[in-house]
């Protein structure tokens, strides 16, 4: 059965393109990962490879090759039997990228957003939990809430599934399906959202990380030491080091020379030269001075080549404490990075580097967050030690700040200075209410609630464990609303002394077809018995004139709405094309009929062919595109299950391999079926305005129809699992067989028991008997007597299932599919 199904989804869903073809046929007016390059140059002194596998650490290894501005000349010898030091040979090495990272997933709103937006998102699954709340309920338009409850504007959001494989790597970005009204009381809205973790001005959500931590999320692979920047003149030359010497003039020389563990190099007649300890500038004036005490008229330039390794240790509240082999270049941060930075146990604002027993630099990570100060971040010398002391006093900022999180305090004490450690206030923050929760006697509590704009009140002290809040300004808008037959409905403010006149004018007027002689006023009172709901009937006529009888004063929240004229609609256009003595667009009234139009627009023309007469209209074309897209969702989720279960079951690499060529082929022919838009066709029996009047499709107009009238076609065409897909004349004594045999017969994938033939009147037919019409030449009739073949008819041979890889579990579902097919309006079939 299940593959039954499969079938005939394929099938329903593909032949989808044909009908539109042959619509559009009919129908001439148409109406129907960025990597990165390593390859490029270096600068000097700065960069070297070390041999594969020699570094312990490929997070701060240098990689790539060598700055060609760096490449030194063959050695030339100075004078003959001169002793010249050994040449290091320079490691090649591979080009090296970055990593392809994932893009990142869209932000959420903001509360800026939120409140131009005058909407609050939310999920599909947030929706749902607050759909079965009985306390709340949903509205897709807007209402007049009962007295104590708000009305808040929702929006409804698709977000990405990051449990979704696929969408982790490219997360879709989020669209709007639904949108509506939630209806309930302040509180009761508020306490969902925060349980929810909605952020909206009726809660503030408390679900903070803590500040920074976001840093070292991304992890080793997301890292590159900084092996490639210029070494600077204060870099301390030491063992395993490698100069770069070339001297020019009257002596000419290049030497790669690694220093060795006494910190000594061997230069040609110069011989030992200390360098060890010096930094880079002194030890290049030392190379220079010893070099020109035997020769003269040279010029030389040293710089380095490939840096030494060194051991570093990372303790205390780490994530991954242990030794670091890193590069002579490499900074507290980078190390910190590699280790995964502080455990949430652990102190970021008093990182610390000691050596030889004492602390010798302290790094408040704060200051590069906040400010990009990396003043503090030294570069450290081997056997140093990191140390991540605790974390200290923590405190938890949340509602309308910049960046609402968890913040370690180092000095700051205030209610001010912890605000402009998140960042300060956002555009929404509303300054007169300020609210502090603490534990007290081991329960917490609102221990202070006071205005932001007192410079005294924001002085108390904090504690550890306090949470602050700072709520946003209040979205209670004072408006009165106007609906109907006005130009511009909607909502409006309200201001005191406002009448119906002023509403209506701000509203731009009223339209042409309103009922002026009778509008309704709707008010709500609040009484000592409860709400109690007003509906004023009102002379719309005499109030716009200033007559104070009807020219009513109007109240907070008030509605006014302003009716058409009885039995009036808008004026509904039809058009008409083709073989019409007078096409053209045709405004008719309501009722009017297929006949009467036709009648209007001067009959048909001699050459007008009926049969293929296609009549269109969008309501049907609404639906007909609703069901297959459901279809199509259908079959997608469906094949690529199936798809999942046999990568599930591979019994090899190349089965595997085999596997996901035919998932992308699926994915693929998924892809180009979503592209399948209905016609909105209906089939109808077109003839004179005299005999249409008579039949059952002689049918009321709707705004929009389209009847299109070919000229008489004179050819037929043949589609799908043929040798030549073309078009022939039509030869009225001519059957199937020989269009058949015309277009070369049938491929080795012809499914010829599932021939068919789409009717130029756009209905689909199978002849009565697959022996006849492919026995006989004789031309058959359909079911209601007419030719099995007419001009503008298009024979269609689909390909069989079983030569499709993907779709050979599909092959039992025909019967299924074309019960889709019929109630999706459209027959689609698989080539």
């Amino acid at each position: 059965m299940i593959r039954r199904f499969f079938r005939t989804s394929v099938m329903v869903i593909l032949f989808t393109l044909l009908s539109a073809q042959h619509v559009q046929a009919a129908d001439p007016t148409g109406s129907g990962s960025g990597q990165y390059d390593p390859s490029q140059p270096s600068n000097q002194g700065t960069t070297g490879t070390y041999p594969k596998g020699t570094s312990p650490s490929p997070f701060l290894q240098p990689q790539g090759p060598l700055s060609p501005y760096l490449q030194p000349p063959a050695v030339t010898p100075v004078q003959p039997g001169m002793d010249v030091p050994r040449e290091v040979p320079i490691p090649s090495a591979d080009k090296a990228a970055l990593p392809v990272l994932p893009p990142l997933p869209p932000e959420g709103q903001s509360q800026f957003e939120q409140l131009v937006s005058g909407k609050v998102e939310i999920t599909r699954a947030q929706f749902e939990t607050l759909f079965r709340d009985p306390n709340l309920k949903f509205s897709v338009t807007m209402v007049t809430p009962p007295l104590g409850s708000i009305l808040v504007p929702i929006k409804v959001v698709t977000v990405p599934d990051k449990s979704d494989p696929a969408e982790t790597r490219q997360p879709r970005q989020p669209f709007e399906f639904e949108a509506g009204y939630l209806v309930g009381s302040p509180e009761r809205i508020g306490e969902s959202f925060r349980l929810l973790g909605i952020n909206s001005p009726y809660s503030i959500s408390t679900d903070l990380k803590h500040f920074g931590f976001d840093l070292f999320q991304q992890g080793r692979s997301g890292f590159q030491a900084s092996i490639r920047l210029p070494v600077g003149p204060d870099y301390v030359v030491g063992p395993g080091d490698e100069l770069r010497i070339t001297v020019w003039g009257k002596v000419e020389g290049a030497w790669n020379i690694e220093v060795d563990r006494d910190g000594t190099v061997r230069l040609p007649k110069a011989g030992i030269v200390v360098v060890g300890g010096l930094t880079f500038d002194q030890a290049r004036d030392v190379l220079r001075k010893e070099f020109s005490r035997y020769y003269t008229g040279f010029e030389m330039n040293v710089s380095l080549g490939a840096l030494r390794t060194m051991t570093v240790y990372v303790v205390g509240n780490a994530r991954q404490p242990g030794a670091y082999t890193v590069s002579s270049l490499a900074t507290m941060g980078n190390v910190l990075i590699q280790a995964g930075g502080p455990t949430k146990a652990g102190s970021m604002r008093d990182i610390q580097i000691r050596r030889g027993g004492k602390t010798v630099s302290r790094l408040d990570l704060y200051d590069f967050l906040r400010r990009g100060d990396k003043s503090g971040d030294h570069r450290l010398l081997p056997e140093d030690v990191i140390f991540i002391p605790p974390v200290g006093p923590v405190t938890a900022i949340a509602g309308s700040v910049n960046n609402p999180g968890l913040y370690e305090l180092k000095g700051e004490k205030t209610v001010s200075q912890l605000v402009e450690l998140a960042g300060g206030l956002n555009t929404v923050a509303f300054r007169g209410r300020l609210q502090i929760e603490r534990i007290v006697d081991s329960n917490r509590q609102i221990v202070f609630e006071s205005d932001l704009e007192d410079t005294k009140e924001q002085e108390v002290d904090l504690r550890s464990g306090d949470i602050l809040k700072v709520f946003r300004v209040v979205q209670d808008k004072r408006t009165v609303r106007v609906l109907g037959a006005v130009q511009r409905d909607g909502e409006y403010g309200y201001r005191a002394g406002m009448t119906v006149k002023d509403l209506v004018a701000l509203s731009g007027g009223t339209k042409y077809y309103a009922y002026l002689k009778d509008a309704e006023l709707t008010r709500l009172d609040v009484t000592e018995q409860g709400p109690k709901g007003e509906k004023v009937t009102i002379d719309l006529e005499k109030a716009l004139a200033g007559d104070p009888a009807s020219n009513l004063p109007l109240r907070e929240n008030d509605q006014l709405l302003v009716r058409t004229v009885p039995e009036w609609r808008m004026a509904s256009q039809v058009t008409v094309q083709g073989e019409l003595r007078f096409p053209g667009t045709y405004m008719v009234r309501k009722g009017e009929k297929l006949s009467s139009l036709i009648g209007r627009a001067g009959g048909f023309t001699a050459n007008a062919y009926l049969r293929g007469a296609v009549f269109t209209r969008e309501s049907v074309r609404e639906l007909q595109q609703k069901r297959l897209e459901e279809s199509i969702a259908r079959l997608e989720r469906d094949l690529l299950s199936q798809g999942s279960s046999r990568i599930s079951t591979a019994a090899s690499p190349e089965e595997l391999k085999a596997i996901e060529v035919e998932i992308k082929q699926t994915k693929d022919f998924l892809e180009r079926l979503k592209t399948v838009r209905a016609t909105g066709r209906m089939v109808l029996e077109i003839s004179t305005p005299e005999t249409l009047a008579k039949s059952i499709y002689d049918i009321e107009l709707e705004n929009g129809d389209s009847l299109f009238v070919p000229e008489n076609p004179q050819s037929l065409q043949t589609l799908g699992a043929v040798f030549n897909q073309t078009a022939f004349v039509f030869d009225k004594a001519k059957g199937l067989q020989d269009y058949i045999e015309l277009a070369g017969g049938y491929t080795e994938s012809a499914d010829k028991s599932r021939l068919y033939i789409l009717k130029v009147n756009g209905s689909a037919v199978r002849p009565e008997s697959s022996r006849f019409f492919l026995s006989s030449r004789t031309t058959y009739r359909t079911a209601d007597g007419s030719p099995l073949l007419e001009p503008g008819d298009s024979i269609v041979v689909p390909e069989k299932l079983e030569r499709i890889a993907w779709l050979r579990e599909t092959k039992d579902i025909t019967q299924i599919l074309f019960q889709v097919a019929v109630a999706a309006g459209v027959v689609i079939a698989l080539f």
